[in-house]
């Protein structure tokens, strides 16, 4: 008992020592119901958004058992949305439910910006979203008055080089201190969770699913944001698990602890990083059937410097790109240099073969990364371009499962 105690006293200790996030972030917990819903099976946006609207601060709307069906949500400052184990809520899948006005929404266009989030958090301290039903997204299915899917809409747009109008599933703008714990996210139409400008958010035992060929359908999203955690999840997806981006603001202090990726484009940081990434770090991490592993993405156009990344105690298997610093991700045209700097990799085990890329705009500006006990399977390939690479790595990764 004593040295189960040394081991989680140890952990602990750990956690806190590698944490980038400023605040002090332990498991959350349920706040107490203001009122408990039962779910009918049809729709039921008012009767959500009048408990929602009427919950006081610290506490929460329990969405107790049954299935609801609804349009667009608003969570107030203070409030969070509880859906217990027996309950799941369905987003509607009306487009004009979601429309900003435009009468775009479910259509293609030239920005894709033309449909309201499913939940949205905005100017909000304290809110959160918990509990262990299910948030369904209902990307797959058949969109009202439409003949096709919101995903087979994003596949047009791919095809077309057009842009899909699709609602996120869960939107945080210009809040502080937001949690989401214990839900299950599935099936968004476009991203599952997107959070931007806001100080302090925490995901914690979530679990995000959606098939790997349902297009921008991203796990987690933080934008333009600092103080984040993103810890014990589980993150399976058609696009990025999580990808770190800095559009207007910097973003910096990011703790991504002890997760579990499966389908998906893997951890990222960019497609923008004009503003900046600094201080992050992403600990005991697993991925297994990711496109990519451990990914830097950046071009001429989107630029900036990401500066002072840890990877620590990662495992991958089944990943085509385990290790991907790109500063050649569009070819856009551009001045804006993207700049990787203070990158280390530390005890990373890579299971299967896979390709290493280390890619510098110039010999001005090189990626610059340091390894400490790195593994990876014999048959992968290195590749290396204007790369200041401190430390080796072995070909000698053994085992079938992380």
């Amino acid at each position: 008992m004593l040295k189960l105690l040394l081991i989680v006293m140890s952990l602990a200790v750990l956690q806190t020592a590698v944490a980038k996030d400023l605040r002090t972030v332990t498991e959350p917990k349920i706040p107490a119901a203001c009122t408990s819903l039962t779910g009918t099976g049809k729709e039921e946006t008012s009767v959500i958004q009048k408990a929602l609207s009427s919950c006081a601060k610290g506490k929460a709307v329990r969405l107790a058992s049954g299935t609801f069906i609804s349009g667009p949500l608003t969570i107030p400052s203070g409030v969070g949305l509880w859906v217990d184990s027996e309950a799941t809520l369905k987003a509607s899948t009306n487009p004009k439910d979601y429309d900003t006005g435009k009468n775009l929404c479910g259509a293609l266009d030239d920005t894709g910006l033309n449909c309201n989030p499913f939940i949205i958090i905005k100017d909000a301290k304290g809110s959160g979203i918990y509990g262990k039903g299910t948030i369904d997204g209902q990307g797959g299915h058949i969109m009202t008055g439409k003949n096709e899917s919101w995903w087979q809409l994003a596949q047009d747009a791919l095809v077309k080089d057009n842009h899909q109008n699709c609602p996120r599933l869960i939107e945080i703008v210009d809040s502080e201190d937001i949690t989401l714990y214990q839900i299950t996210l599935k099936d968004a139409p476009k991203f599952h969770v997107g959070s931007a400008t806001t100080n302090g958010f925490t995901a914690w035992g979530v679990t995000i699913t959606a098939p790997g060929t349902a297009r921008n359908t991203d796990g987690i999203d933080p934008i333009d944001s600092r103080n984040i955690t993103i810890a014990h999840c589980h993150i399976s997806t058609g696009d990025d698990n999580v990808a770190i981006k800095a559009i207007v603001k910097p973003v910096s202090h990011i703790s991504i602890l002890n997760n579990v990726f499966g389908t998906g484009h893997g951890m990222s940081i960019g497609g923008g990083a004009y503003s900046g990434v600094t201080d992050m770090t992403v600990t005991s991490l697993i991925l297994d059937g990711t496109t990519n592993g451990l990914r830097i993405k950046s071009d001429k156009s989107r630029g900036g410097l990401v500066n002072g990344v840890s990877y620590t105690n990662v495992c991958m298997r089944n990943v085509q790109n385990p290790i991907l610093l790109d500063t050649h991700y569009t070819t856009d045209p551009g001045n804006l240099t993207p700049v990787y700097k203070n990158i280390s990799f530390n005890n990373i085990t890579v299971l299967t073969p896979g390709k290493f890329t280390f890619d510098g705009i110039s010999e001005a500006y090189p990626v610059e990364v340091t390894l400490n006990n790195v593994h990876i399977k014999k048959g992968s390939t290195w590749v290396v371009s204007n790369a200041k690479i401190k430390g080796k790595y072995s070909e000698d990764a053994s085992g079938t499962h992380c």
